[in-house]
């Protein structure tokens, strides 16, 4: 396995060093095309992901997916030409010099793909690996290899030469990372992405890391509750509450606890209802222990806490719950939330301005006013969090940037003093 890897990687890079050269345009006229087939064969991924409702496919897996295209289309050239600086700002004694920084590929990027969203969130990614010069690795997620070949079936179509990129078994993990990439990305959870980065730091691996999410909601003491219930209940029953920026943690003051929980029994009753999970029965029970209370609604754990007890939701948990948090003030919702290992995406809801203050002060990386989830599928923002969240971005100009690495050129035109 090793030895079939380090030759399977080293071919890619002898791909990607040819592929670093095709001239941008070629390259986005691909993604043109891909999106084009994309579009034309939608239909297709109800037999890829049956066990969703195709509107909802359309709606979090294609609709994204596509807008990235055209996002990649009119964005990628500008972002990764050459950069010449001028002599304003150069020092003095550099006077007869002249500096560009260029944005070149890391060269085989190796793309760990989820289960929630297997399409879209790799799909982005390996595009704008591919646009950015590189040669791709890709494992998706077990029980999704039929959509991944049928993702890299639509970019070999396009015109992507196949020797770009190179499926992997989705069981392929124990010995994945004994050879070297020049760039590993992963989404997942934390537990995966400690373990990835053990593993990619013994060969020195640069990576980007993608991982849990337990997100904060701040109700602002003028929030519309009944816009924050019915947010609430859409956010957590979406793709049955396997999104990294579902809602978990919702902060609320003494005034508006009691109603905000009667409209969200009310909201949650009118949808579908599916099982608890074990580990979702564990917490709640925990919360139970510890004075709380807990009630399954609507296929929702919606729980209620105090800030002595907020440390029980130090927890990921990829399933629908919802903790009710009763805090004196939004002062002392940030200060909770602060206390957090995750800091992946926040919501806040209540007067624009208010929020905007107050967003200014979270860790989160993907912050929404007055909504959640949906407006980070802006193809135009980067996408990432910090502490057990992860690092780094993918997504948005700043993802594209993140699939290159800056390279300097100076050169001395005359007057090089130090050298006569």
């Amino acid at each position: 396995m090793f030895d079939d890897e380090s030759e399977s990687v080293s071919r890619l890079r002898e791909a990607a060093s040819l592929w670093a050269d095709v001239p941008i345009r070629r390259r986005i006229k691909i993604v043109r095309r891909f999106e084009r087939y994309l579009t034309k064969h939608v239909g297709e991924l109800r037999r890829f992901l049956p066990e969703r409702p195709f509107a909802q496919t359309i709606v979090a897996e294609f609709l994204p997916l596509q807008a990235a295209c055209r996002f990649l289309s009119r964005e990628a050239a500008p972002l990764l030409k050459p950069h010449a600086l001028g002599w304003r700002g150069r020092p003095f004694w550099l006077i007869g010099t002249s500096a560009i920084v260029e944005r070149r590929p890391f060269g085989v990027v190796l793309i760990l793909g989820p289960g929630n969203y297997p399409l879209m969130l790799p799909g982005i990614q390996i595009l704008q690996a591919l646009v950015a010069g590189n040669a791709v690795a890709f494992k998706p997620a077990p029980g999704y290899d039929a959509l991944a070949h049928f993702l890299l079936s639509l970019l070999k179509k396009s015109g992507l030469p196949a020797s770009l990129v190179r499926l992997l078994p989705s069981d392929q993990s124990s010995e994945l990372l004994k050879t070297r990439y020049d760039l590993v990305v992963l989404t997942g959870s934390a537990n995966t992405g400690r373990d990835v980065a053990l593993k990619a730091a013994k060969t020195l691996t640069p990576t980007i890391m993608e991982l849990s999410g337990v997100d904060a909601v701040f109700v602002l003491p003028d929030a519309d509750l009944s816009l924050v219930a019915r947010a609430l209940a859409f956010g957590s029953s979406l793709n049955h509450g396997a999104t990294c920026i579902a809602p978990h943690r919702v902060f609320v003051t003494p005034q508006n606890i009691e109603p905000l929980a009667q409209a969200l029994r009310a909201t949650l009753k009118r949808k579908s209802a599916n099982s608890p999970s074990g580990s979702t029965k564990q917490l709640a029970a925990a919360i139970e222990r510890a004075g709380g209370r807990a009630e399954f609604i609507g296929g929702v754990a919606l729980l209620r806490i105090d800030h002595q007890t907020i440390d029980l939701l130090n927890i990921d948990i990829f399933q629908p719950w919802l903790a009710l948090v009763e805090v004196a003030s939004m002062e002392e919702a940030v200060q909770l939330d602060r206390r957090s290992d995750y800091a992946l995406g926040a919501s806040l809801f209540g007067p624009e301005q208010e929020c905007e203050m107050l967003a200014r002060r979270l860790a989160a990386g993907s912050i929404c006013i007055n909504d959640l989830i949906v407006p980070t599928a802006d193809p135009r923002l980067p996408f990432g969090g910090k502490k057990n969240s992860g690092w780094g971005v993918t997504r948005g100009r700043e993802g594209l940037l993140a699939m290159t690495r800056p390279v300097a050129i100076s050169k001395r035109h005359r007057f090089a003093f130090h050298l006569r």
